[in-house]
């Protein structure tokens, strides 16, 4: 670089960090602003007395992908984190059964065997066929796609066939294991993008795939350290991180990004501005009116969005050996599905998942109390439902749901709690409309379709985090945050060696 450049990041989430360790690796000028006491957005944790809990993702899948972009910023996974490899992975509930999950292959076909006898072989032909969408999709994930000439590339152009246009993750996996609860064992994945399975693009069978082939971790500390740590690591390489610094506006001149606004009306001058925050938060309140020209409030109210969540944080002065990741299907999944998704009213039929994580970190919770956090997927905000008003009722039927589906008692130990609504992902987290998995995964809203990492409305100016390219979830918004850094360095002259995954 002739002369350093300066970054500005808004938002200190996953995205934001892995851009900041980055570029500040690479000689750039970094600085990063985030509105809360300390960073990881949606991957931060919550704490509570002596109870830690992480905010939003508990699943770290590919974690090839998390030490990939650690080494590209002069540092390793293994050195910062104590990771441990779960298995097994999950434990499934259905009505009348349960399964537990091994990426073990014997030991998964073994209990195919157990539960869905006579379907155990089918696990082979899934595992083979989704290893081939795997390695044809992915390396898409991990190129930008600002250009409609990148809609061209040969690698775009060689996974096209496997990309099961037309079909949805629940067809998709249906067509080879024949049973409706064996296929939900391999597509309530997709409650990871907020989306149905039934409506959910057929290609994302490679994200069950992705668990059974290369396992799921969990950091001691919980996932929240994932970002502690790239906070770490960002300030060694030189990044300048400030907390409890919201910003007011993204300064722009002549469709041209030049800086950032901050509350306190200090205005901080930038070579390139990174918009880590919520995407449609950032499109409807961090931009002047007239700003943007495709993406307006108008524009924002006709996209799709994902489902929210109702969260529940526990602590409580019980252990309980129950398994770190449990599933619950309501009994009739499908009802409770459609409900959520097209007629946006809550289920008395629920659907949960519970991480018992004290049973392998003791970190989290004083010896022998456990910190327990319970999902309930719900419609978003364009439901019309007064959370104000459901948000107790629907804590006791959570409750109820979980002692009775999971043998778990609760109530009587609960010490702390946290109760975390649509509402409050909105107002608390700034979360567009409460959808906390942002923007939906559908074919019209992914790729060149979905805003860009190299932000089209705004020169200068770049998107990192679950909504833009190439989506929600771990692996890709860290991809997205190197998409980004990778752009900025090419803009500006300065080598890089960037990795990719083996697949």
């Amino acid at each position: 670089m002739p002369a350093q450049k300066h970054i500005v990041i808004v938002g200190g989430g996953p995205g934001g960090l892995t851009t900041a360790m980055i570029l500040a690796h690479r000689g750039f000028k970094v600085t990063l602003f985030e509105a809360q006491p300390a960073v990881g957005g949606r991957n931060a944790a919550i704490k509570s007395g002596p109870y830690v809990f992480d905010a939003g993702p508990t699943f770290l899948m590919l974690k090839d992908v998390l030490d990939e972009v650690f080494l590209e910023a002069g540092a390793t996974t293994d050195s910062l984190m104590d990771m441990r490899r779960l298995d097994p992975m999950y434990r499934l509930h259905f009505a009348d059964k349960t399964i537990d999950t091994s990426m073990n292959r014997e030991r998964m076909k073994a209990e195919i065997a157990r539960v869905f006898p006579g379907r155990e072989n089918h696990y082979d032909e899934f595992m083979s066929r989704e290893a081939v969408r795997f390695k044809k999709l992915y390396p898409c994930l991990q190129k930008s796609y600002h250009t409609l000439s990148s809609l061209f590339s040969g690698s775009l152009i060689q996974a096209l066939p496997h990309m099961a246009l037309g079909r949805s993750l629940f067809s998709e996996v249906m067509k080879i294991f024949g049973d409706k609860d064996l296929a939900l064992s391999f597509t309530f994945q997709s409650k990871y993008l907020g989306m149905s399975p039934w409506e959910c693009p057929g290609m994302f069978a490679m994200i069950p795939y992705i668990e059974h082939a290369y396992g799921i971790y969990h950091p001691i500390g919980g996932l929240s350290r994932i970002s502690e740590c790239m906070a770490d690591v960002a300030r060694r390489n030189g990044a300048d991180i400030h907390l409890s610094t919201p910003v007011e506006e993204i300064v722009v001149r002549n469709g041209v990004a030049v800086g950032v606004r901050l509350t306190s009306g200090d205005v901080v001058e930038a070579d390139e501005v990174v918009i880590n925050a919520d995407f449609g938060h950032a499109a409807t309140r961090l931009f002047a009116p007239g700003a943007l020209r495709k993406y307006t409030p108008r524009k924002m109210k006709s996209m799709k969005l994902s489902c929210s969540t109702f969260m529940m944080y526990l602590g409580l002065d019980k252990s309980y050996d129950s398994p770190h990741h449990e599933i619950v299907f309501a009994r009739d999944y499908r009802a409770n599905i459609d409900r959520i998704f097209n007629g946006k009213e809550l289920s008395g039929d629920l659907s949960f998942y519970v991480r018992n994580a004290s049973v392998t970190d003791p970190t989290l919770a004083p010896a022998g109390h456990s910190a327990l956090y319970i999902l309930v997927p719900v419609p978003n905000l364009r439901g019309a439902i007064n959370w104000d008003e459901r948000r107790i009722a629907y804590r006791e039927m959570t409750l109820d749901a979980v002692e009775a589906r999971t043998g778990m008692k609760l109530r009587n130990h609960i010490v702390t709690e946290t109760l975390v609504t649509p509402a409050n992902w909105n107002q608390d987290y700034h979360v567009y409309e409460g959808a906390t998995f942002n923007l939906a995964h559908n074919l019209g809203q992914m790729v060149y379709l979905r805003p860009r990492n190299k932000f089209e409305d705004v020169d200068h100016c770049y998107l990192v985090g679950g909504g833009t390219h190439p989506g929600s979830g771990l692996p890709t918004i860290y991809e997205s945050g190197r998409i980004s850094a990778n752009l900025i360095s090419r803009r500006h002259g300065v080598p890089y060696v960037s990795g990719n995954l083996e697949v």
